[in-house]
Formats: C-alpha cells, sequence, structure tokens
C-alpha cells in the first residue's frame, strides 16, 4: 500500500566525498539543504521498507542498468566516478560486501538512482529500492498516467510502500547557475514551488511543458508523475515544505506528500 512520497533534489554536491576542494565555500549551503534531504528521506524511511524512486532520464545520455521500460532494478550498483569521485552506492543491501564479492558498479549508473542508492544508504540501509527513469521528453499526460499506474501498483501490494521523487527544479537561476541566467525562471519557479507546497496537483498538470524546457525545469516530467500518484485521492495531499531555494543557481524543492484521509479539502484531481 502506498503511504508517502519524499521529494528531494539531486545535486551530487550532497555527498560530502564529492565537495572536494569547494567545500568550505559551500558547506553552510549544502549542510542546510542535506538536512532538509536527510529529514524528508527519514520519514519515507520509517513508514516503508520498501521504495520505488521517480527520476528523469537524461536527454542523450545512457540509462546504465534500466531496463527498455526505465526500470532499474534493487541489484544495482553504481558509483560517482563521472562526478569526480568513485564512490559506489547501491538500491539494496551492503554494497561494500557485494563489491568486495566481485560485483562491478556501473558507471552509468543515472544520477537519480546514484542520489536514492547514497540517500537509502543514510537513512535506511535496510530498505530495498527500485527506480523508474521517465523520458525528458515525456508530455504532462504521459507522465501523470505513470503517475497513477505506480500508485495503482502500490496500493494494490500489502506493505507499506514509500515512493522517493528525484528532481531538480530550474537551472537557470542566476548568472553563476549550470546553464546561465534566464529572466523567466524565477516566474517559472515560484509557480513550481507554490504548486509543489500546496500539493497542487492541478497546477503541476497544468505546467508548461516548452518553457520549462526552456528554463532547464529538468525535474518537469517527475513533479508531474508526483501529481498523478496522487491523483487517485478525492483531495489534494497534506504536505510538509523542508526546503526551497536556488543556492547555486538551480532550484531546488525538498517536501514530503502524505495522502489526506479521503474526503478531507477541495483539490482538483488532474
Amino acid at each position: 500500500m502506498f503511504c508517502v512520497a519524499s521529494l528531494v533534489p539531486s545535486p551530487p554536491v550532497l555527498v560530502p566525498e564529492l565537495q572536494g576542494a569547494a567545500g568550505a565555500a559551500v558547506e553552510g549551503a549544502v549542510a542546510e539543504l542535506r538536512a532538509a534531504v536527510f529529514a524528508a528521506a527519514g520519514e519515507l524511511a520509517a513508514r516503508a521498507s520498501r521504495w520505488v524512486v521517480l527520476g528523469v532520464a537524461e536527454s542523450g545520455a545512457g540509462s546504465g542498468a534500466a531496463d527498455s521500460g526505465g526500470v532499474i532494478g534493487a541489484d544495482a550498483v553504481g558509483t560517482f566516478r563521472g562526478y569526480g569521485v568513485d564512490r559506489q552506492v547501491g538500491l539494496a543491501g551492503a554494497v561494500a560486501e557485494r563489491v568486495a564479492a566481485g560485483l562491478v558498479a556501473d558507471p552509468m549508473l543515472p544520477l537519480p538512482a546514484l542520489i536514492a542508492g547514497w540517500l537509502r544508504e543514510q537513512v535506511a540501509p535496510d530498505a530495498i529500492a527500485e527506480c523508474r527513469l521517465i523520458p525528458a521528453d515525456a508530455g504532462a499526460d504521459e507522465c501523470l498516467a505513470l503517475g497513477r499506474e505506480v500508485r495503482a501498483e502500490l496500493d494494490a501490494v500489502n506493505e507499506p510502500v514509500g515512493v522517493l521523487v528525484v528532481a531538480d527544479g530550474a537551472a537557470t537561476m542566476s548568472l553563476k547557475a549550470p546553464r546561465y541566467l534566464d529572466e523567466r525562471a524565477e516566474g517559472v519557479q515560484e509557480t513550481i514551488d507554490r504548486a509543489l507546497s500546496a500539493g497542487d496537483r492541478q497546477a503541476l498538470a497544468d505546467l508548461d511543458t516548452a518553457l520549462c524546457a526552456e528554463v532547464e525545469v529538468e525535474g518537469r516530467p517527475a513533479f508531474q508523475a508526483l501529481a498523478g500518484l496522487f491523483a487517485a485521492d478525492a483531495a489534494d495531499p497534506e504536505v510538509e515544505t523542508r526546503y526551497a531555494a536556488a543556492p547555486f543557481g538551480v532550484a531546488y524543492h525538498v517536501s514530503v506528500w502524505r495522502p489526506r484521509a479521503l474526503g478531507a479539502g477541495n483539490g482538483a484531481t488532474p
């Protein structure tokens, strides 16, 4: 049975070993973000020992261990080598033991799976996760449908299952942003943050796909899948926002979404 969803971003700098020479300069901002991410993932860990991870496939990038349907199984082990350090993580079990036994970490494992594996290790080492990647160019209807499908699947099992959504907002929020500044990004991100903080499923469903792409909202498909995950409920979810800021020119949003009691509220259902 689906019980909770936690939304976190995917900056590799969350992983302490990856801060490198910039460590002291960014530690304050990263520490605040990391604490929020741990809190959101901690609630997921407290409620469920099985996780489904929703993330976005990078445009033009390999999908690593993903099958033809974009699913990465719990046996996957990857490495942050491509981000500067050979830090190995996995979606289940004790990764160090599996690597010592001869398992080779996949250098192409996508970032959402890497972040999920690292978080699992930090807050729920006994949890088992699988990752489902959404195409970066998926339309709103496709994303919403995927969320609905995941919800139906999880509601059909007897054990509690949580969802970890790994997604970033606009990457054009400042002159120092990875994709430089786009003056439209602030308004787009404000709309996204309001919708995420309110659990406003309809507002997320209505996001302008083309505009989000232009201001580099890479997490847009995952945000809309999150809306679809709660589409079966009579009301918008209860949401606890832990963090919403753009410390490095990329918008990061951390929140916990809980299904509201049947009949509560007046949210729309996309």
